[in-house]
């Protein structure tokens, strides 16, 4: 026994780190902080199927223990055997008819909700509404694009959405099977590199605002090994305030951008000369499938999807992305080992400088 508890005490300690570390993180990285229209009815159908498993296995229990403590043998005797209920209509009925109206209880609002969840008819052919807000999702090695085809624009990294109203989407990935999932806002959805996946959420205002005005993105679809550090941002916003967005996107894609002093103009000119322009599209009308696109990358509320905005970060990633995203398609592309302390920061003051709003 001795020789055994140094591992029980080692499997209690890391059962209660995992169950306390489980408890991390930001609030609205859960699908139990529902954001949205689509979050709330899947987090209602958690709620009623673990309700009723929670009643079957209470009713078992007590059953259980019931049995136990009548029927024990010290109790009744050594010989003594139970009434035997087997072949009984009465109970066959009732154990047959009562599990059959549990499921139909769960059955009816999942069905319901996976046909409601299903329609888009209002993105698509004659029943489409002119209005509606359409996503074409791209999933690539570690990044996502989001194009809204309805505007010819294309961005990354960051998904800006309105309010109080459906979203649709059309997944699809580039390489590899991954998942588009934003926790808060409703359930994850394959993007396959076969065909196109469609579906729509709705954002909730008052809850985004309880965000701080930030939901969170993943892949919940193993895809390498930088899979857990495939994150992206969601930035839901008023009506107004999205075609704002958008119009200052469809601005920005004839307009020359220009760099906002020297240093910004010397990282410009880097950023050409070590092929970056080749890889990442500047203007929010082109699209490169290769590397996510830079157009707003100076709005962006994070690095590489991952580390905080600001200047020392970008420096890091653009000298050594392996070490920050194993795995990334970046890493060899260009010679980073080359760039000195001063153009690190020539480029990071222009891409800093790279975006739309005021």
């Amino acid at each position: 026994m001795k020789k055994w508890l140094p591992k029980v005490r080692l499997f209690t300690l890391f059962s209660f780190m995992a169950l306390l570390l489980a408890g991390c993180g930001e609030p609205f990285v859960s699908a139990l902080r529902p954001a949205g229209e689509v979050a709330k009815m899947q987090y209602d159908l958690m709620i009623l199927a673990t309700l009723i498993m929670v009643i079957v296995m209470a009713i078992v229990a007590v059953i259980f223990v019931i049995s136990l403590v009548k029927f024990r043998r010290k109790k009744v005797g050594e010989d003594k055997i139970p009434k035997q209920v087997e072949g009984n209509h009465t109970l066959e009925i009732i154990w047959t008819t009562i599990p059959i109206l549990l499921l139909l209880v769960l059955a009816v609002p999942t069905v319901s909700a996976t046909f409601k969840l299903a329609d888009v008819k209002a993105m698509e052919g004659d029943t489409r509404d002119k209005d509606a807000v359409v996503v074409n999702v791209t999933a690539n090695l570690y990044w996502w694009e989001f194009e809204y085809p309805d505007h010819s624009i294309v961005t990354a990294q960051e998904l800006v959405v309105p309010t109080d109203e459906k979203v649709y989407f059309n997944l699809i990935a580039a390489d590899v099977k991954h998942s588009f999932w934003i926790p808060a806002a409703g359930g994850k959805l394959d993007t396959n590199t076969e065909n196109v996946n469609k579906f729509w959420l709705e954002f909730n205002s008052e809850k985004t605002e309880e965000a701080g005005g930030l939901l969170y993105g993943k892949c919940a679809e193993l895809c390498g090994p930088s899979h857990a550090l495939m994150d992206f941002k969601v930035k839901p916003v008023p009506r107004a305030d999205f075609d704002q967005w958008i119009d200052k996107m469809a601005a920005a894609k004839d307009a020359e951008h220009v760099p906002a002093n020297d240093v910004a103009t010397a990282g410009e000119e880097l950023f050409t000369s070590n092929s970056c322009i080749s890889c990442h599209a500047i203007n929010p009308g082109e699209k490169r499938p290769t590397a996510p696109s830079l157009a707003n990358f100076g709005d962006r509320s994070s690095i590489a999807g991952k580390l905080e905005f600001s200047k020392e970060n970008l420096k890091d990633w653009i000298k050594d992305p392996e070490s920050i995203k194993p795995g990334n398609k970046m890493t060899g592309t260009y010679d980073n080992k080359g760039l000195s302390d001063q153009d690190l920061d020539a480029l990071a003051e222009y891409l800093m400088g790279l975006k739309i709003e005021d």
